[in-house]
């Protein structure tokens, strides 16, 4: 039976769509649709059990994958099979998952799946801004879901704001942003800048947000024509307003006044739990027995209700700071002694430290997606090791926030390495203490390691966490908030940037309504924190070390016509290999397609052993010139003749023939040279006789008194023979030879 299909298009007003569909494929999920534009087609399902779990959180997993027969490819390596997520699948499923997580209801805790496959790709469409297409799929299915969302992605080329632009226009753009949000209210903003300011930041939320409305109806009218079905029953939480005014009374001035105190992280959580056991005390046997389940999330909500007051009403924080104030600052460099670069930044009870490693063109980083293919000269890792927040917890690899927060930190210090960097750059965070924003604790620390190592950034960078509290009518903006402060506030965002404008952002807006005022009034005081910051970053290190440092390698690029790459490499790659081996350094070679040149990286401690792989390089391209005279060295002795070397190029060698040593008889090559002569010789070209360079010493020489020069030779006088006796008579000049008669 064919299967009805329902469609909805969407126009993005420069001739392009974007298409959703359903009916056609995956119709056992509780919702699918596929979302096209041009050949890139993307299959988005969710899927969630009807049987709540028994755990007090959603367990939400958002899966992108991009299937690489999507663009007529091999997986690469040993096993032909796609294999755990690459880092860019792991970046997109964070984006649709910041998104669609707060619209759940908070006592919906099913296990729920949203899954999104990349089926067919297009060069010039960006697959992850249309991954917010899953929001389609669940409007399809009976999931308690607030509103519809999308994504989109913005840029702007020449001052005008493109939605979703190419990756070739992106090359174009000064600023790459993805904003997720529903129709009222933006939601997630995440991007790069070229040092953007705050008010053009928030127009192009604005612009983004206008195409994201468009999409979303779209979605609603599918909805409608597909049908909607009614929203599931399941267990709500249990609610006892009761019990939970009772808790309300016993704990909410204590925490007030434990938050005024503004003590230590240490001594609060110590505090708070203690007013916890008070109030768990207060109830006899037979209520814990009743009610124990529920008093935990109450006195919680206590707590978190006096904390936010106590910011609105006072504008004081947990640990005592106005909320513009930024919490002490130490930084130190060049901390390890054997890295390329380091540096220590500690801002309050975060602390990270960063280090440097420069390297070839052979240490990028290679990315290889379906959608795109790649490398990375400069990048950034980031570890967040369980005891940085003093606890104890399995070591299950690299995490998905690991590899967000470090791709944030990376986005806010990239666009500050100039594109002459000779170097591959590899920056790594170790984050050794953690509360509140340990991601812009690497963009500080990772900025004073680079300038430690001697990477001369265009303008040093800073980064910082804000946060938002508002009831509506009051808002309170947060510079460098806590980690407590992040999960109670209304706003969690972080601003990267230089003196001159914003460099990268991600923003997470957890209240509906936001208005672009506060948004801005938000962004203009992390400003000040940003720059307040850099303040102290500078009065460490103020500009990029004159030079690497000793123990690190330098790095000297050369450009050579490729005809001669196969003489550098020799055969087999014999010469480069002893060149290196000879000199203690790394020669990377790579072919320029623009300039058809060959591009060579020297990269060596010693600058001795760099100097020697020049030398050698210069003699490998030495072409002397017809008419002109050099400077050599006699570096062998022969019957007929000496091997000179070109003192402009070692290692470049041509036979100077016996007959050109001197302007006499010359029995005897000793006789006028010896080994490790040094004289200069007259160039020659190419001997048509011998079809060898020749050079000759004595046509610098002038020619003794008397002297002739030998008539030349003629052949009929000799014979028809040369010197050596040959015949040299042409075919023609042979008289034909009489055959002998038989006797």
């Amino acid at each position: 039976m064919i299967p009805k299909v329902f469609r909805e298009v969407i126009d993005l007003g420069d001739g392009r769509e974007i298409s959703i569909e359903t009916g056609k494929l995956a119709k056992q999920a509780h919702g699918s649709v596929v979302v096209q534009s041009g050949n890139c087609m993307l299959l988005c399902t969710v899927v969630s059990n009807y049987k709540q779990s028994d755990v007090d959180f959603l367990p939400l997993t958002v899966d992108y994958r991009e299937k690489f027969a999507a663009a007529g490819r091999y997986p690469g390596g040993f096993f032909k099979r796609e294999a755990r997520p690459s880092d860019g699948e792991v970046l997109t499923m964070r984006l649709v998952d910041r998104v669609l997580r707060p619209l759940f209801p908070k006592d919906y805790h099913a296990e729920t799946q949203v899954m999104i496959q990349l089926m067919s790709h297009d060069d010039d469409v960006m697959p992850e801004a249309m991954a917010g297409a899953a929001s389609a799929a669940i409007q399809l299915s009976d999931f308690p879901f607030e509103c519809a969302i999308s994504e989109a992605r913005v840029g702007r080329i020449n001052g005008e704001f493109v939605i979703n632009p190419t990756r070739a226009q992106l090359e174009e753009s000064d600023l790459e942003m993805m904003i997720g949000a529903s129709a009222d209210s933006v939601m997630m903003v995440e991007g790069e800048m070229d040092e953007i300011s705050e008010e053009e930041m928030a127009d192009a939320i604005k612009f983004a947000h206008e195409a994201i409305k468009v999409q979303i109806a779209a979605q609603l009218r599918l909805a409608e024509a597909f049908g909607k079905k009614e929203v599931r029953e399941y267990t709500t939480a249990e609610v006892n307003e009761d019990l939970q005014k009772r808790i309300h009374d016993l704990a909410y001035d204590k925490c007030y006044a434990i938050a005024k105190k503004g003590t230590s992280k240490a001594e609060r959580t110590a505090a708070f739990a203690e007013v916890k056991e008070e109030v768990k005390a207060s109830f006899t046997e037979e209520e814990m027995e009743e009610f124990g389940h529920l008093v935990s999330g109450y006195y919680s909500k206590a707590e978190k209700e006096a904390v936010r007051e106590l910011t609105l009403s006072e504008g004081l924080r947990l640990d005592g700071r106005k909320t513009d104030e930024i919490r002490p600052i130490w930084c130190e460099v060049d901390y390890l002694p054997s890295t390329h670069g380091s540096s220590i930044f500690t801002r309050g009870e975060t602390q990270a430290l960063a280090t440097v490693t420069l390297g070839t063109s052979r240490d990028a980083n290679k990315i290889d997606m379906p959608s795109y293919e790649g490398e990375e000269n400069f990048y950034l890792h980031y570890n967040f090791p369980p005891f940085c927040t003093g606890e104890a917890r399995p070591l299950r690899g690299t995490s998905r926030r690991e590899v967000g927060h470090g791709n944030l930190a990376q986005r806010g210090l990239k666009g500050m390495i100039p594109a002459d960097c000779p170097y591959t750059v590899r920056v790594v965070s170790e984050v050794l203490e953690s509360n509140g924003s340990s991601s812009m604790a690497t963009v500080c620390a990772g900025t004073m390691a680079l300038m430690d190592a001697g990477v001369k950034m265009k303008r040093p960078v800073s980064g910082i966490a804000m946060g938002l509290i508002s009831d509506g009518d009051r808002y309170a903006v947060l510079s460098d908030i806590l980690g407590d402060e992040d999960h109670l506030g209304d706003m969690d965002f972080k601003v990267t940037g230089t003196s001159e404008g914003i460099t990268a952002c991600q923003m997470d807006i957890k209240i509906k309504g936001l208005s672009y005022e506060i948004l801005v009034n938000a962004l203009k005081q992390a400003r000040e924190g940003r720059l307040h910051i850099l303040g102290k970053i500078t009065d460490t290190i103020s500009a990029p070390a004159e030079d690497v440092k000793s123990h690190a390698p330098k790095m000297v690029t050369r450009r050579i016509p490729n005809e001669f790459i196969g003489a550098l490499i020799g055969p087999g790659g014999k010469v480069i290999q002893e060149m290196q081996k000879e000199t203690g350094t790394t020669i990377v070679i790579n072919e320029d397609p623009v300039t058809e040149e060959g591009i060579v990286e020297i990269l060596g401690v010693g600058q001795e052993g760099i100097d020697a792989v020049l030398a050698k390089i210069d003699a490998i391209l030495f072409k002397p010139e017809l008419g002109k005279s050099y400077e050599v060295k006699v570096i062998k002795m022969l019957d007929f003749g000496a091997v000179v070397e070109y003192a402009a190029a070692p290692g470049n060698e041509v036979l100077l023939h016996v007959s050109e040593l001197a302007w006499e008889r010359t029995e005897n090559v000793s006789d006028v040279v010896n080994m490790g002569d040094v004289f200069e010789v007259k160039y020659f070209g190419i001997d048509p006789k011998t079809r060898k360079e020749k050079v000759s010493r004595k046509a610098l020489l002038p020619k003794p008194e008397g002297y002739v020069a030998r008539p030349p030779r003629d052949d009929k006088r000799s014979g028809g023979r040369d010197n050596r006796g040959r015949d040299n008579r042409g075919r023609d000049d042979r008289k034909p030879r009489e055959d002998k008669k038989e006797d």
